[in-house]
C-alpha cells in the first residue's frame, strides 16, 4: 500500500511562504501587535514551538523503536500550553523568533519528509497523533500576519 506523502509539498510551500515573510519583514514589523497580546514575532515563535514539538516527538519515536505512535495531544491541553508558552515566545528578540520559526520549519520538514514508510503507516493507523501536515498551522498564522500587515491572504 502506498503511503500518502502529499504533506511534503504542502509543508514546503508554506515554509517558503514563511521564508519570504521573514526575509521581507523589518524588526519593527516583527514587533507589531496582534490580537490577544501577541506580536508577529511572538506568533512566529509559537509556530516554531509547535513545529519543534513534532520534531522532538519524531526523534524520540525513532530512537524508541517501538513502532507504536506517541499518544495524541489532548485538545483540551492546547489552550493552556499556548498560554504557558506565550510569555516565552514574546520574550524572544523579534528577529531571533522569526529566524527560529524558519530554522525549525526547515528541520521538521526534513524529518517528516524522510520518515520511513513503516512510521508513516503506524502514525496513520494510530489516527495521526503526530501531525505531519505542518502547512496547515503555518498557513493559519501566516494568513493572520498578512491580514495584520494589510496584505492579501495567500492560500499556497
Amino acid at each position: 500500500m502506498a503511503v500518502d506523502r502529499s504533506y511534503i509539498a504542502q509543508n514546503a510551500a508554506q515554509r517558503e511562504r514563511l521564508r519570504a515573510l521573514v526575509d521581507r519583514l523589518t524588526d519593527e514589523e516583527l514587533r507589531r501587535p496582534l490580537s490577544a497580546g501577541w506580536t508577529i514575532a511572538g506568533v512566529l515563535a509559537h509556530v516554531a514551538f509547535w513545529d519543534q514539538r513534532v520534531l522532538v516527538l519524531l526523534q524520540r519515536w525513532e530512537r524508541d523503536g517501538s513502532g507504536s505512535a506517541p499518544p495524541p495531544i489532548n485538545p483540551e491541553d492546547i489552550d493552556w500550553i499556548n498560554d504557558t508558552a506565550k510569555a516565552l515566545c514574546l520574550a524572544l528578540p523579534s528577529r531571533a523568533a522569526a529566524e527560529l520559526a524558519l530554522a525549525t520549519a526547515e528541520a521538521v520538514d526534513r524529518k517528516v519528509a524522510a520518515l520511513p514508510d513503516h512510521l508513516l503507516a503506524a502514525n496513520a493507523a494510530a489516527g495521526s497523533p503526530i501531525n505531519l501536515r505542518r502547512a496547515a498551522h503555518r498557513r493559519e498564522h501566516l494568513d493572520e500576519i498578512e491580514r495584520a500587515l494589510g496584505g492579501e491572504e495567500r492560500r499556497g
